[in-house]
């Protein structure tokens, strides 16, 4: 059954203070129609005939769409295709409960969930603003995992992302919600938490479980994901220098990788002025096979070293450095220019 509909409001007379109405939670989902989405739906759960309620909103770009395939119980908004962040936030805003638990169209709660979750917010303090379920990434049995499949796996000890994250309403009304200046999903969820404890609000870790399917997203996934150094550039300029160490997150390649890229630029512009400096435009060459001969050895001794990872691992990590300084670069850009787009 397909249901399509519009934000609702609950208007009150005049006089009267505004009620939330409907369940103590209300799931939100952003999603751009993947498959796996009806999977997400189907293990949220109800519990004793009762469920959350359910936002699903539907991000894909374009007026022409044929309407999303979803349960009776789930309701669906538009969003225009301007991205996760906005996405997110037309949900909430669309929902009238004191929580909103953010899920990705990708993932499956466990068994039990969505009893769980009322568990994990039950009693919780008012000072504690969000709740972050477990994230399991199942990983091969059989053979060692390749390197998306590690970069996927990371997730499991990622803190407050939006795969499986419950906020308090009052938390994202502090904090604005997501800022919708960051494009993708990434590093969204990272700037909306550290918003939200800088507003006065704790953040804690919970019992339920939600599982993330590792999906085999085309040779050059590795390559699209440098995307993020845009985002990288933007949470630097609004939470300073040491942002990674606030969130605990690691130093990244950056440098690494614009030192590769400048020696394979020397070398080209060298060799193209021909004469004595060949020699020069040869060294910078070696010094350019060697780091990105580095770079490929560390991403593939881990993994299952069959040919096709190999090959992929040879390849992406010749265009990956030159592609992650080009993205931060830009990100920069328009950080400084203002361009970033509009805050939520």
């Amino acid at each position: 059954m397909t249901t399509e509909m519009t934000r609702e409001t609950n208007a009150a007379s005049p006089g009267e203070p505004h009620r939330e109405t409907g369940p103590a939670v209300t799931v939100v989902i952003p999603t751009i129609g993947r498959p796996s989405l009806a999977a997400t739906l189907a293990a949220v759960g109800r519990v004793h005939g009762h469920g959350p309620e359910v936002i699903v909103v539907d991000d894909r770009p374009g007026e022409s769409l044929e309407p999303l395939t979803v349960p009776g119980r789930v309701r669906v908004l538009r969003s225009g295709g301007r991205g996760p962040a906005a996405a997110r936030n037309a949900g909430w805003r669309a929902a009238t409960t004191p929580w909103v638990v953010f899920l990705d169209d990708d993932v499956v709660p466990g068994p039990g969930w969505a009893r769980a979750l009322t568990d994990d917010l039950a009693r919780l303090p008012d000072n504690v603003g969000g709740s972050q379920g477990r994230l399991e990434v199942p990983l091969p049995a059989d053979r060692r995992p390749t390197d998306a499949e590690r970069n996927t796996a990371g997730l499991a000890g990622a803190h407050w992302i939006t795969a499986d994250m419950a906020y308090r309403r009052t938390a994202l009304e502090t904090s604005g919600g997501f800022d919708e200046r960051f494009p993708g999903a990434y590093r969204e969820d990272a700037d909306l938490a550290l918003r939200v404890e800088r507003a006065g609000f704790s953040l804690v870790k919970g019992e339920r479980l939600t599982r993330h399917p590792v999906r085999d997203d085309g040779f050059w996934s590795s390559v699209r994901l440098q995307r993020g150094n845009a985002s990288d550039a933007l949470m630097r300029h609004v939470h300073g220098p040491d942002w990674r160490v606030i969130i605990g997150g690691h130093p990244g390649r950056l440098r690494r990788h614009a030192l590769t890229t400048g020696m394979g630029l020397l070398a080209l512009t060298l060799a193209a002025t021909g004469g004595r400096r060949r020699r020069l435009a040869a060294a910078a060459g070696l010094a350019w096979l060697g780091l990105t001969a580095e770079f490929a050895r560390a991403r593939i001794a881990p993994g299952p070293r069959t040919p096709e990872e190999i090959v992929r691992m040879a390849v992406t990590s010749v265009v990956i450095p030159p592609v992650a300084c080009a993205q931060r670069i830009a990100g920069e850009a328009r950080v400084r220019t203002g361009t970033t787009g509009r805050r939520s």
